[in-house]
């Protein structure tokens, strides 16, 4: 089996429109086919979805996410999205800087609570970590808040924790 892309008209010209920033997510054996489904998403003028293109592929590697971001761009006659969000694959994030250099990587945060609460099983503590992803601050300002929060929960020595904060997010 081979790599797919496809994409109509209308979500060509949505990509015109709302394509500065998309979500390019994949997930993997859960059709009929058991490969990996790519789906390319934005947000429109109403705050709705809107689908820009789907690719089947036949494995999660980087040179098939690198062929699936060439293929999406060649359809979106060249655009590049400012802004890219993922679940933070490190595949993906590297197919991303590779294919698409220009673009910010961001981390989604639907992902990023689902792993909050993965990590450390504490509601509390996702509902501050939440708070903190949403509500607008300077950098300064959501150091003090983010240290105030992991004294509260008493996590400044986790380990993941550490590392969440550390992460790159290119």
């Amino acid at each position: 089996m081979g790599k797919l892309f496809w994409s109509v008209s209308l979500s060509r010209a949505d990509y015109r429109y709302f394509g500065d920033v998309i979500s390019f997510d994949s997930t993997y054996r859960t059709n009929a086919y058991r490969r990996p489904l790519v789906i390319f998403v934005g947000v429109n003028h109403h705050n709705r979805t809107s689908v820009f293109g789907f690719g089947l592929l036949v494995d999660e590697t980087m040179e098939t996410y690198s062929w699936i971001l060439t293929t999406f761009l060649m359809a979106m006659q060249g655009k590049c999205p400012v802004s890219v969000v993922t679940d933070g694959d490190k595949t993906m994030r590297k197919a991303i800087k590779l294919v698409m250099p220009g673009s910010i990587h961001r981390l989604c945060s639907w992902h990023l609570e689902r792993n909050v609460q993965t990590n450390i099983g504490d509601s509390g503590f996702t509902r501050a970590f939440t708070n903190c992803m949403f509500t607008y601050m300077t950098e300064a300002e959501f150091d003090i808040q983010w240290f105030k929060v992991l004294q509260t929960f008493k996590l400044i020595d986790n380990e993941w924790v550490k590392k969440l904060y550390s992460k790159p997010l290119g």
